[in-house]
């Protein structure tokens, strides 16, 4: 009786999960949906992404400043070190180890005070996004903030 019982439950899970949601009188699935699907922006630069921050405007200096970096530090260790450690080490997002070798510091700039459009038009942050499986949330920076983790960032990476 009791293996009757399993049985059961197990069919029960399997209908229960399988088969496609339809509509009866139209054959279309109700909960599919009616935006068309992602697809790459031919105008989209994936060198600098989406956002204000551009080369010209960004006029980073080839030394690092020191004392912007260690603010920036501070402000990781309240919006950002939940989710990323400073090694290469996958936390819940990626690690930051190299990141600026990876990335130009407009794109880093333009994705940390910008994620929502990028995440939906970088192919890079979608395949992270498929590893990691949490979209990074906007933290609100505001510019000076952000400059300051840019520029943790290049120190982390060895920019001295």
């Amino acid at each position: 009786m009791k293996q009757l019982f399993i049985l059961f439950c197990f069919i029960s899970l399997i209908m229960a999960c399988g088969g496609k949601a339809t509509d009866t009188k139209s054959g279309t699935n109700p909960y599919a949906s009616t935006e068309p699907a992602a697809t790459t922006n031919p105008t989209y630069d994936p060198n600098r992404g989406i956002g204000k921050w551009t080369p010209e405007n960004l006029a980073l200096t080839a030394n690092l400043d020191a004392a912007m970096a260690d603010s920036g530090l501070k402000v990781r260790e309240v919006k950002c070190a939940s989710c990323h450690k400073i090694s290469g080490e996958k936390l819940v997002g990626p690690g930051w180890k190299g990141v600026t070798q990876r990335r130009k510091p407009e794109w880093i700039m333009n994705f940390i005070t910008n994620p929502d459009p990028m995440i939906s038009k970088d192919p890079a942050v979608q395949a992270q996004l498929e590893l990691c499986l949490v979209r990074m949330p906007n933290q609100n920076l505001s510019d000076v903030e952000a400059r300051q983790i840019l520029e943790f960032m290049r120190k982390n990476d060895g920019v001295q």
